[in-house]
């Protein structure tokens, strides 16, 4: 029997149906084209994948079924490994194309892209890989990586129409078992909804109003939740493109409405990619130290510590409402994020890597991009950055100083005066009776004393920092990932 010829378009981190090259390119062709997104057993049972990504990434696909159903496509979802899928497809059709986005991802799923490439060679299919969002492949250093960035952000979106001669009948032979897919479509309501459709929505009230307060409030837990963009799940798994993003807050600062908060996540937005592009470049940083010589660095092991840092129960109140929050929500501000990677590097001194999958799995907007470059940079083992080492308390005192976040997060200090709400361990007990609490019971006593173990520790930091070992391997890092500055004229 005559294989069927076919091209394939294959979802990764895209999960969108408009401004999206591989879709177009599909469509442009007379082929017709199958849509697959992999869900791969060896990948989401990596330390760094958790539920929430995945019902993240399910339901951003239910929607575009959506869309795509007027023109009788959709997206096949295949309970299978990359290798066998393609296999599979390739037995009972004759594949001509497949068109994907490339991935900035972790040495995983850099091999498995290897493994497919491969493959596809051999059988003679063709694979074209589309640039992400202003992510270059091969580069060996930044020069006029930032002129090709806004190139890209000003290029022309690609208008998606989808045909329904370009379907094709299709019985998947991978399919999600029951109990698995009830999983994928349960969706708690306090994570941030998924899909294209409500990326669009938030940054259409971020241009409209929230972006007011942006700038003013960047910092505060509480208030970051409202006037940030809240855009970053939209970006991680591609329901938006920066693109999209980019030329909608152009659009919005020409209209001269919060022109200068909305020029502040422009420039935001043009870090996010910066730091993806460090990942792209070097990638095994997700387990190693981008600085060498940091692995000579003795750090504490205290298992007890880091369950009570991972649970929120250090009895240090606004590390502990981030943590909680990040359980039942999935986000915080940048802020706070780089207050707990602080605490646990700085005050716990504890290895980066014995925290970063939990908060890739706790991230609801996980881009191993981003998250291993920002977690070495806050943990100050870059050796080129400045180590920022977060006082938690005068972090609560200066961006929470009436505890409104603390308590919304941590019930069992509703009662607690706003004088002790940062340090309740100084109540007295007498104290600790009237709000109902006694600390050590319903609510931990602190795990360490902060003072005291930030200043044994941070001497320790900055001198290791400055030893000849750091410092013979900060020019070629600088090399590889610094931006080239602007030259003064």
């Amino acid at each position: 029997m005559e294989r069927k010829k076919i091209n394939i378009v294959w979802l990764k981190r895209d999960l969108r149906t408009q401004d999206h090259a591989a879709l177009y390119a599909a469509e442009y062709e007379v082929t017709p084209y199958l849509i697959i997104y992999l869900i791969e057993p060896t990948i989401i049972s990596y330390p760094d994948t958790s539920l929430r990504h995945l019902q993240f990434q399910y339901h951003s696909i239910l929607q575009m079924q959506s869309k795509l159903e007027a023109a009788n496509q959709k997206v096949h979802i295949l309970y299978a490994e990359a290798i066998n899928a393609f296999t599979y497809l390739n037995e009972h059709f004759e594949i001509q194309k497949v068109f994907s986005y490339q991935e900035s991802g972790i040495k995983l799923t850099f091999n498995r892209d290897l493994a497919v490439k491969i493959f596809l060679k051999e059988n003679n299919i063709i694979w074209t890989e589309f640039q992400r969002d202003g992510i270059l492949r091969g580069i060996k250093n930044r020069t006029g990586w930032d002129k090709a960035w806004y190139q890209m952000a000003h290029s022309e979106q690609f208008k998606n129409i989808f045909s329904e001669s370009k379907s094709i009948e299709f019985v998947n032979p991978f399919p999600l078992a029951g109990e698995f897919e009830q999983e994928l479509n349960k969706y708690p309501r306090e994570y941030q909804p998924a899909g294209e459709d409500f990326g669009q929505k938030y940054l259409q009230t971020f241009t409209n109003h929230r972006a007011a307060n942006y700038s003013r409030h960047i910092s505060k837990p509480l208030e970051s939740r409202t006037s940030c963009s809240r855009l970053s799940p939209y970006l991680a798994w591609g329901n938006l493109s920066i693109k999209q993003v980019y030329q909608a807050l152009e659009s919005a600062k020409n209209s001269g409405k919060y022109k200068r908060p909305i020029d502040n996540a422009i420039t935001r937005l043009h870090w996010h990619c910066h730091f993806i592009q460090k990942f792209e470049t070097e990638c095994e940083y997700e387990t190693r130290f981008l600085n060498a010589a940091y692995n000579q660095v003795v750090w504490n092991k205290n298992d007890e510590a880091l369950q009570a840092w991972k649970e929120g129960k250090t009895g240090i109140p606004l590390i502990d409402a981030c943590m909680r929050a990040l359980w039942q929500t999935g986000w915080i501000n940048f802020r706070m994020r780089a207050m707990v990677v602080s605490f646990l590097c700085h005050h716990l001194f504890l290895d980066w890597r014995s925290g970063v999958y939990h908060l890739a799995n706790l991230f609801l907007d996980y881009e191993p991009g981003i998250h291993y470059s920002q977690f070495q940079m806050q943990a100050g083992t870059t050796g080129i950055n400045l180590i920022r080492i977060y006082n938690p308390i005068k972090q609560s005192q200066e961006h929470d100083p009436n505890g409104v976040f603390i308590k919304k997060w941590i019930p069992e200090l509703q009662n607690v005066p706003d004088k002790y709400i940062h340090e309740p361990w100084k109540m007295p007990l007498m104290e600790q009776e009237l709000a109902n609490v006694r600390i050590g019971t319903e609510y931990p006593a602190p795990i360490i004393e902060p003072e005291k173990e930030i200043k044994n520790n941070r001497d320790k930091i900055w001198a290791f920092r400055k030893t000849k070992s750091v410092k013979i391997n900060n020019p070629s890092i600088v090399e590889k990932h610094a931006r080239p500055r602007k030259k003064s004229i």
